[in-house]
């Protein structure tokens, strides 16, 4: 886990922003710190509105537990109701594409049906801060297509986005500004198009 040191910035209300930087530099230390996983030992950091994150789609589950129940348990830990949850639980089912395995031990689950669960749940509800980790790469070609056209309106509904990303053209395609990480310092901090040039550069 990278050390953060001397990071200090604001992130307003219609801003999508992305970290970037080499593997090791921070970035996702960073995410997990917003999220409130990992703790700051000085300073300090505050969040205004609902936190979402795209993080990790296959932990957080538990294996003895069937789908469905998981659905319930994901839910209440991102703040949702259960009433609000059973509302939406039949079209997060049909989004994961699980058939019957819903209701079947998570245990029994391959990887992939992890993720298409974990991020059908954690993409059905529009957090004001939304938070991502590299993650539109899971699952397989046929779930990305699917998974990338729902993220879109995920992003575009969220308040603020934050997004830790190798994909260059991904961030020029979605975000508005781009802080630049490396040994848990920022670099560079600005447009799209003044940073990621340098940034190409110094990772090629």
């Amino acid at each position: 886990m990278a050390a953060l040191r001397s990071l200090s910035f604001r992130i307003d209300h219609g801003e999508r922003v992305a970290l970037v930087g080499h593997n090791g530099s921070g970035k996702s230390t960073l995410l997990r710190a917003l999220a409130g996983v990992f703790p700051v030992p000085l300073g300090n950091i505050e969040v205004v509105g609902q936190i979402g994150t795209l993080l990790d789609f296959g932990t957080g589950f538990e294996g003895e537990s069937t789908g469905r129940e998981n659905i319930l348990y994901r839910g209440m830990a991102m703040g949702i109701s259960p009433a609000k949850i059973k509302e939406v639980e039949d079209e997060i089912i049909e989004f994961s594409a699980l058939g019957d395995f819903i209701d079947m031990p998570m245990r029994t689950y391959s990887a992939g049906m992890f993720v298409r669960l974990g991020f059908a749940v954690s993409t059905q509800f529009s957090p004001d801060v939304l938070l991502i980790d590299e993650v539109f790469g899971a699952g397989d070609a046929a779930f990305q297509a699917r998974a990338f056209t729902r993220m879109m309106d995920v992003v575009n509904s969220a308040g603020i986005m934050v997004l830790a990303t190798h994909d260059f053209n991904l961030v020029e395609q979605l975000c508005s500004r781009v802080i630049w990480i490396e040994k848990g310092r920022i670099v560079a901090d600005g447009k799209p198009s003044e940073i990621i040039p340098d940034v190409r550069a110094h990772l090629a």
